[in-house]
């Protein structure tokens, strides 16, 4: 990554994305007390489907476990956007063609960022790849992931999405993929930008977050793996996420 954009760490690293539905508020403070301690650079707070009740004492609960970590926010939809959080990944779903998700939840975001100008709005270019198996963002959203075998469609989409001003990249395979994002892909992805890199969907064990982090990705996004991970393993995740 060469270019900063507040709150980011510039280092890049380990990124762990929280679900409020699957996470209750006092598991979401001892995780991200557990994440603090172990060199994880940012957490990421949010789902595709479910419920989000429950998401502002998730945050709160974040925020006491790990209160010097960046706390973004990861929204499929403008409703639930919420204040407590540093930034929000402002995603427009490129890979897709659904107006929904590339400027309609955009607009409908306005009055609560207006009323919230602490909360810094990071535009993210947010591109589905194919991961094997149809996920939940997939089967919301209404769109269809580009193919793990084209590099030159991710290239595509990621450079035209900096030539109209976004600050940010997140490729996905999505929640449970098979397969995690092919490393040519993620060197697709960083070659047509500078901007941060983001890469979630499918990575498994430190050698699936060295891999996703040499071919290029700034952030490597996990969720069940850090939850599900000893102190040990989880200490080689952010290790290998710095490497």
């Amino acid at each position: 990554m060469r270019e900063a954009v507040a709150p980011l760490p510039r280092t890049g690293g380990l990124a762990v994305l929280v679900d409020p539905e699957r996470t209750a508020p006092e598991g979401a403070e001892e995780l991200a007390r557990k994440a603090m301690g172990e060199g994880v650079a940012a957490l990421l707070l949010g789902n595709s489907f479910g419920a989000w009740e429950r998401a502002a004492d998730v945050a709160a609960a974040l925020r006491r476990g790990a209160p010097d970590l960046p706390l973004l926010q990861f929204p499929a939809a403008a409703s639930q956007l919420m204040g407590g959080v540093d930034a929000v990944l402002f995603l427009s779903l490129v890979s897709g063609r659904n107006p929904q998700y590339l400027i309609e939840e955009h607009v409908r975001a306005v009055p609560f960022l207006e009323r919230h100008p602490e909360i810094v709005v990071i535009s993210t270019a947010y591109v589905l790849v194919d991961g094997g198996r149809v996920t939940s963002v997939e089967s919301v959203s209404q769109t269809r992931p580009l193919p793990a075998d084209k590099p030159e469609l991710v290239s595509a989409h990621v450079r035209a999405a900096m030539l109209i001003g976004m600050r940010a990249v997140y490729l996905d395979a999505g929640s449970g993929a098979r397969v995690p994002v092919e490393a040519a892909l993620i060197r697709a992805a960083r070659a047509s930008t500078d901007a941060p890199l983001f890469v979630g969907g499918g990575v498994r064990g430190v050698d699936g977050v060295r891999a996703a982090r040499e071919a290029g990705a700034d952030f490597v996004v996990v969720g069940t793996l850090f939850e599900r991970g000893g102190t040990r393993e989880v200490r080689e995740l952010a290790i290998a996420a710095r490497a």
